[in-house]
């Protein structure tokens, strides 16, 4: 066990099994063996936004088989490199699996159907490349990244090829349909009120 995340090399590369090791305060996500501090606690307003989102969600899901999860919640994630164990272990701040088979007693073993990314200073290039690549890579349908200054959404949709294609940007006047799911709609006018 492990009760000080300065006891890691942050150049080594690690398994979830080590993860599972870790006992420390600070949120980590492991990204092909690599170690990524999260931010600490998330600001007022990225706060507000995943609330809202979480209740729209909620609502919608409650009586339909996927499921909402939130940050903190394990999402270990198949990417190529990680053909001889688990080495990528993300905690999206919003996630809906509608495949059972995919969850256990410590999360989610496959991609979402959908992942929720509210961007906050200091995440904006993890979420924007490092996320975007590896979700693609994994095969998440949907993949929906919110600017809360803006008040903007941008939504990235898997193609046939494996590819993520980027819709034209949603703002706060808008309605989200999802393509994943398309009974789902979501009034970003609730999602940023603050």
């Amino acid at each position: 066990m492990i009760a000080d995340i300065n006891q890691l090399d942050f150049n080594q590369k690690y398994s979830y099994q080590d993860y599972l090791m870790w006992h420390f305060k600070e949120r980590v996500e492991l990204i092909k063996g690599k170690i990524f501090k999260i931010s600490p606690a998330p600001s007022r307003l990225h706060q507000q936004i995943v609330v809202q989102l979480t209740g729209l969600l909620w609502s919608f899901f409650r009586t339909r088989p996927c499921q909402v999860f939130v940050a903190p919640f394990d999402v270990r994630l198949p990417v190529s490199e990680d053909s001889k164990g688990q080495f990528t272990v993300v905690q999206p701040d919003l996630c809906i699996i509608c495949d059972n088979d995919k969850l256990d007693e410590r999360g989610c073993i496959g991609a979402p159907d959908l992942i929720i990314e509210v961007l906050s200073p200091g995440n904006t290039q993890h979420e924007m490349n490092r996320k975007y690549d590896l979700y693609q890579e994994a095969g998440v349908k949907e993949y929906w990244l919110i600017e809360p200054k803006d008040k903007a959404v941008f939504v990235y949709i898997l193609n046939e090829e494996g590819k993520y294609i980027g819709l034209k940007p949603y703002t706060e006047s808008q309605s989200i349909i999802s393509s994943t799911l398309p009974d789902l709609k979501i009034d970003l006018k609730e999602v940023f009120t603050a």
